[in-house]
């Protein structure tokens, strides 16, 4: 199975379980992060608002979000399944997600590739005991066409109109956060899933497709920054470097670069794992970006992905580096101090650290 670039998760009960949920929804995106950067990079440069714009280039942007990548995550996520013969189907069956509607169709590609290519799965149990030798091509290859069309045809009538009704609500209630100034407020629910592992799948799933449509008429859109923010995470890293338990100090400098520079986000939902109340720091972060965002009207012309400064500023509209990079040192701060103060600025690690001093002591003397 292709790498989710996610920790492995151990364990048992309903945390364990939304991660491993969260894991495998990470697995379907993660390996195609390049095919989302080469959109994003043509996206930025060739579109009328873009740094080369060119009419005829820019004609690809809109068939490779709106059928490749798709595409490619239903593929990966039937492979998972049920290796080639479930990409293979899970490839096929999308297909009838990406016609029968018009929003680009990450989420449902997330349901029918896995979903297909596990029909196929106890298919191929059922007919692999009763296929007489010398039928075995005949019957795989014929399973897997009527498992990937049937399934096409559910995807057109019955999961694309599904996820359309979802998505459209979503959009509704993110221009209803917008209309009343209350943006912000979308980082109550947005950071805590993050450090679920469900980042690609609220960001890819969700974000991305609305923040595209948004992009297509005005050319940007804040809604690509509200989950790829690098900075919350930044900030968090930072405060356990100075105030963090000091077994984890030394682990910190390495996370951040991964995390600021590499993209990676998960590399520190672990952190606040170990120390629930810290996602107070990140929730105050991202809501603090996001305010300064709105303030200075930036927006990105698409996805910043992984999310990292340097996908940051290649997919910033000409004259938007100040509102992208001054949302992004906000959120660094304010997710620092409020982590700081809940780290008690590492006060209780000095407390610890005193009493332990005494039993070393005491130690060396017998």
């Amino acid at each position: 199975m292709a790498d989710t670039y996610t920790p492995p998760v151990t364990g048992t009960g309903v945390k364990a379980t939304i991660q491993r949920i969260g894991g495998h929804l990470a697995g379907m995106i993660m390996p195609n992060i390049g095919a989302f950067i080469a959109w994003g990079l043509i996206t930025a440069l060739f579109i009328p608002t873009g740094w080369l714009p060119n009419e005829s280039l820019a004609k690809m942007v809109g068939p490779i979000i709106g059928t490749l990548l798709p595409v490619l995550i239903a593929y990966t996520g039937g492979r998972m399944v049920h290796g080639q013969r479930g990409a293979v189907v899970g490839a096929v069956a999308v297909m009838g997600v990406v016609v029968g509607t018009e929003s680009p169709m990450f989420l449902g590609a997330m349901i029918i590739g896995p979903l297909t290519a596990l029909i196929l799965k106890y298919v191929d149990r059922f007919t692999e005991e009763r296929t007489k030798a010398g039928f075995e091509m005949l019957v795989d290859n014929f399973s897997a066409g009527i498992v990937g069309g049937a399934m096409a045809v559910v995807g057109f009538y019955g999961i694309g109109p599904i996820v359309q009704a979802v998505t459209t609500a979503a959009g509704n209630a993110v221009e209803w956060l917008i209309t009343n100034n209350l943006l912000p407020i979308a980082s109550v629910l947005i950071e805590p899933a993050k450090v679920l592992f469900l980042n690609n799948a609220i960001n890819h799933g969700v974000l991305s497709p609305l923040g595209v449509a948004e992009a297509a008429e005005s050319g940007k859109s804040i809604l690509f920054m509200l989950e790829s923010n690098p900075g919350p995470g930044l900030g968090l890293l930072l405060a356990f470097l100075l105030f963090g338990p000091r077994a984890m100090r030394p682990s910190t400098p390495a996370a951040m670069i991964i995390h600021f520079f590499g993209g990676i986000h998960e590399i520190y939902f672990p952190y606040v794992l170990m120390k629930p109340r810290l996602i107070l720091a990140v929730i105050a972060g991202g809501a603090a970006g996001v305010f300064t965002f709105m303030v200075t009207g930036a927006g990105l012309v698409a996805t910043p992905s992984p999310g990292s400064i340097f996908a940051y500023l290649a997919v910033t509209p000409k004259g938007g580096w100040l509102g992208s990079s001054l949302g992004i040192l906000v959120a660094t701060g304010v997710s620092f101090a409020v982590a700081a103060v809940l780290l008690g600025f590492g006060r209780g690690e000095k407390a610890e650290a005193a009493e332990t001093e005494p039993i070393a002591e005491t130690t060396k003397e017998s």
